[in-house]
């Protein structure tokens, strides 16, 4: 079970020649002919405008880029020439101070010794790998053959979503890891009508004492928001035939805010799918837009609205993340199902599109702390999964939600483990 743990995050020791590998100093001609170094922090190559170097066995790094994704704030003083680092993680605030030239540093006031001195080029800083390891409990390595810098950057606490799925009782002692739940338990169905019935979902029949009802106040005592998941495709036309029939939209939030009321649920999370494939994109987001902010009208100020949206490089192109963000407590990316269709489970999501998916949503005006990364439980692994939640950390997004609580434990129980290390419940 995902559980918070205390305790201070292991850091590696400062990396020297003999750790990193060395090119000689005395052989320029093969420094020049070396190939570039690559930086991958949690398996995903960052991108630099100044190039990482080695100097006399030293590995430098620009210090802005890497540490803005691991989520460092940064501040540079170009007349004292210092660079001032300040990060927070679980409640404990580390300063470091460091300057251009000089092999001491200050961290929350005490000096330290640096492997080298941080050097300015191309006008960046670039500072050695080392200081991410010693004073940011970055774990880092090194493949000589393919000179490639790896980093993995520590565990952060964020907001951790999961979706329950109609028959989960199993995994109810998984609730207590997340900040909110998601109940798939309503849908729209192929008439357009809203049902708490249906045959992929409704409410779950009790199992003695476990009832619907105590799961979701059990949820709440625990001060983990239950949402009810309202699930619609369009497959046919019945999200767009209910988003475009007023009887049918007023339906539907009738039977949204009763089931709201009647089961003790904090928030509403809508996943429609489908907009936009078939149909002309700027309408089917003009129909969903107008429902979204008519049932905010319609529901209490305090019960929350998400949306689970597919991510804007698919197919789908009936979603506008920057209007839905300004009327939703947040958005919920589904940045998955990029592998064909058929593809066996466990076959991980490409990093690749994982990470254009955020972006897209960052430049389409979705603020970050509006955003959570849906993750599909059953494409990764319990390796892959932390290439996911270091995006997520790396643009500091609000959080990470997980397709589904009921197969956590599906491929193994390593997958707990697995998250733990990255992420835990903020």
């Amino acid at each position: 079970m995902l559980m918070q743990r205390t305790g201070k995050i292991a850091v590696t020791a400062l990396l020297t020649l003999s750790m990193m590998g060395s090119i000689p100093a005395t052989h320029a001609d093969k420094l020049l002919a070396a190939p570039a170094i690559s930086v991958q922090l949690d398996q995903v190559p960052l991108k630099f405008d100044a190039a990482p170097r080695i100097d006399h066995g030293v590995t430098y790094v620009p210090f802005r880029t890497v540490g803005e994704a691991l989520g460092i704030d940064i501040n540079w003083n170009s007349k004292t020439q210092t660079v001032t680092a300040v990060n927070t993680s679980k409640g404990k605030t580390t300063k470091v101070v460091l300057q251009v030239g000089s092999k001491t540093a200050t961290v929350n006031g005490t000096k330290v010794q640096l492997a080298a001195a941080p050097v300015q080029r191309e006008g960046r800083v670039l500072i050695p790998l080392s200081s991410f390891s010693s004073q940011f409990g970055v774990r880092t390595g090194w493949n000589q053959a393919t000179r490639t810098v790896s980093m993995v950057s520590p565990q952060r606490e964020m907001h951790l979503r999961a979706f329950y799925a109609v028959k989960s009782y199993h995994e109810i002692d998984l609730l207590p890891s997340m900040n909110s739940v998601a109940f798939g338990w309503s849908r729209i169905d192929r008439d357009g009508e809203f049902t708490l019935e249906g045959k992929e979902y409704q409410i779950p029949p009790a199992a003695g004492e476990v009832t619907p009802e105590s799961i979701v106040a059990g949820a709440t005592e625990q001060q983990i928001q239950p949402s009810l998941m309202v699930y619609a495709l369009d497959g046919n036309g019945e999200l767009t035939k209910m988003l475009s029939d007023s009887t049918l939209r007023q339906k539907s939030m009738d039977g949204i805010q009763a089931a709201v009321q009647e089961y003790g649920f904090g928030g509403v999370v809508l996943d429609f799918e489908g907009l936009g494939f078939k149909l002309d994109a700027s309408q089917q987001q003009q129909l969903l837009n107008q429902y979204v902010k008519q049932l905010r009208e319609v529901l209490p100020s305090n019960i929350s609205i998400s949306l689970a949206l597919p991510p804007l490089n698919s197919a789908y192109k009936g979603y506008d993340y920057k209007t839905l963000a300004s009327i939703a407590d947040d958005l919920i990316i589904m940045a998955y199902q990029y592998n064909p269709v058929g593809t066996k489970a466990q076959v991980p999501e490409p990093n690749s599109l994982v990470d254009q998916a955020i972006q897209l949503a960052l430049q389409a005006g979705a603020p970050k702390e509006k955003l959570l990364l849906g993750i599909n439980l059953n494409s990764e692994t319990s390796s892959s999964v932390n290439d996911k939640l270091g995006l997520a950390k790396r643009y500091d997004v609000k959080g990470a939600a997980f397709w589904r609580l009921g197969i956590f434990r599906l491929h193994g129980s390593g997958m707990e483990d697995a998250i733990h290390d990255s992420v835990v419940k903020e």
